[in-house]
């Protein structure tokens, strides 16, 4: 006779839940409490030099003369705008008039060449220098003349900007700063600062621009040199993973490096109440050897949003409820059951059998 379903049930399904309950879990990760979740967290508060750190990656340090003004000189492929005036020899002022308004005036081998005079090497000197160069060298051939000069295009004197820009390159001249570039640069309001970087002879610089942008930090303003390049990040470069029992499982944008728990649980829903609001974790760090932090709901709750802050990175995971498992595992399991008696009475249709 074959037994009803209830029954089957009962016979399968309770060894299997207490095989499940007695099965082994593998801890083989760093667990942490909440008291070094805060402590962490106070490191990320000192911002991007400080993660990075925390990440194992360095940065390089600062050069000593980077604050420093430094005297801006004409260099090779400089091209100038030049212009002479003189009362009386209008053919020479609409000569030089014709060659910078065609081409302008392109320093070669360290020299340019100016109708009237031989060829005169500018190359090291500075605009003021060039200046009295050329003005003394045409005083010699024609009394009274003025010279005008002043920088058209630098080729070689610039910033380069990639990613979120819409101007390319900034000239510089010695002194013009960190700031004032990021300024001409229009940087989108949704920019990943945190990100985002300056190079400086390939090498990325230990500089911070959420805080010299956000919080004024100007020891981070650096007076930029010819050949920097500044690379501003898309939002999406940073990112916390929520996952597991949230109403929203999905990637939250960090734009400054950092946000708090609290925060980052509003963005993906909220938990809703299948999770298990006792165990939430924050797993941070790669696969092989993550740290992983138990926090819980009354901790999210009761301490400020500075004492527990989430990196790039981090991954956090609310698990489901003891019976929120269990009912999944019986709503996985009953169509089986069903499908086993609907079986066996088809069996005893056919066979006569009660």
């Amino acid at each position: 006779m074959f037994r009803p379903l209830s029954t089957f049930l009962s016979l399968v399904l309770l060894p299997l839940l207490l095989a499940s309950c007695n099965c082994a879990i593998d801890c083989s990760y760093c667990t942490c409490g909440i008291d070094e979740f805060i402590m962490d967290s106070y490191t990320i508060r000192q911002g991007k030099l400080a993660i990075v750190e925390m990440t194992g990656h360095e940065l390089a340090d600062i050069p000593d003369d980077a604050m420093c003004e430094y005297e801006d000189v004409i260099c090779e492929d400089d091209l100038l705008n030049i212009a002479i005036y003189h009362p009386s020899r209008s053919d020479l002022t609409k000569a030089v008039e014709t060659i910078n308004k065609d081409v302008g005036f392109r320093v070669y081998r360290g020299k340019i060449d100016l109708p009237d005079i031989p060829p005169v090497k500018i190359a090291g000197l500075t605009l003021e220098q060039a200046h009295e160069t050329l003005s003394k060298i045409y005083q010699e051939q024609v009394k009274g003349i003025e010279v005008f000069i002043n920088y058209r295009d630098r080729p070689t004197h610039k910033v380069e900007l990639a990613g979120l820009v819409s101007t390319p390159s900034i000239p510089v001249n010695g002194k013009i700063r960190l700031f004032d570039v990021l300024a001409q640069a229009k940087i989108p309001h949704n920019a990943n600062l945190y990100k985002s970087y300056v190079l400086r002879k390939g090498c990325p610089l230990a500089i911070d621009l959420y805080q010299l942008l956000n919080e004024g930090n100007m020891c981070h303003n650096i007076v930029m040199r010819p050949g920097d390049k500044i690379f501003i990040a898309d939002a999406r470069d940073a990112t916390v993973c929520m996952m597991g029992e949230v109403g929203d499982p999905k990637a939250v944008n960090l734009y400054y490096g950092h946000c708090s728990l609290r925060e980052a649980l509003v963005a993906a829903g909220g938990i809703p109440f299948t999770g298990d609001r006792k165990h939430i974790q924050v797993i941070r760090g790669g696969l092989l050897c993550p740290k992983v932090y138990v926090v819980s709901w009354c901790h999210i709750t009761q301490l400020p949003n500075e004492s527990l802050l989430l990196m790039p990175g981090d991954t956090v995971y609310v698990p489901e409820t003891p019976i929120t498992r269990w009912n999944r595992w019986i709503s996985q399991l009953l169509p089986s059951g069903e499908c086993f008696t609907s079986g066996a009475g088809c069996y005893r249709i056919i066979t006569g059998i009660d």
